[in-house]
């Protein structure tokens, strides 16, 4: 059975690394959009002393610290699994039942609020697994970014200060694009400038204020 919030109207919004998910979030959250972003979620369940890391480092080994007992430094550890799809399955098999409890709480204390407040809201999960880890299933729309590939690579390595080797590595360890974009029930190009994706999002959400 799916979890159910109806006074929520729930996008999910993803998109591969380097496309600007988070300009599209900031375009959201403007309008009033509430988010909950899943990949500091994931980094919440993988700190020193939550389960998750503990079944982390005994998984990939204590070089993925970034000292003795510390940190798990996830630079490291992407290095290790982003090559490896068995190794990443492995960490998604950790880390995803523990984000998704706390997002699906999240969600709930939301949904809540907004009963109280005898309106429906709108929610954002922004994950850049949301497909893979299942959330289309509940929302009640999917929000895609895309970029151009060459424009996904170079603002790795210009914004992130990844090398292009570790850039290029990245990208492939993700589905393409085009799988995204074909569950995909609005889609933002974000190749070109601030002022182009906001005129995309701003459609986007005004069909959405037509629905609450």
């Amino acid at each position: 059975m799916q979890p159910q919030f109806p006074h929520l109207y729930l996008i999910g919004l993803t998109g591969n690394i380097g496309c600007g998910k988070s300009t599209v979030v900031g375009l959201l959250v403007a309008r009033g959009a509430h988010v909950i972003d899943a990949d500091a979620v994931t980094r919440q369940v993988m700190d020193v002393g939550q389960p998750a890391y503990r079944r982390i480092v005994d998984v990939f080994g204590e070089a993925i610290l970034q000292s003795p007992a510390g940190p798990i430094d996830r630079p490291a550890l992407g290095r290790v699994v982003f090559g490896e799809p068995a190794k990443l399955r492995e960490l998604e098999a950790i880390v995803h039942p523990a984000t998704r409890n706390l997002i699906l709480a999240w969600l709930s204390e939301q949904d809540t609020h907004a009963a109280h407040q005898a309106r429906r809201e709108v929610a954002v999960v922004d994950a850049i697994r949301l497909i893979e880890a299942g959330y289309p299933a509940f929302c009640d729309a999917v929000w895609v970014v895309t970029c151009d590939p060459a424009v996904q690579l170079r603002r790795l390595v210009e914004q992130r200060g990844m090398s292009e080797v570790d850039a290029r590595q990245r990208i492939k360890a993700q589905p393409p694009q085009s799988t995204k974009i074909a569950v995909a029930d609005v889609v933002i190009d974000n190749s070109g400038t601030l002022e182009q994706s906001e005129q995309q999002v701003e459609v986007a959400w005004e069909a959405v204020q037509q629905r609450l």
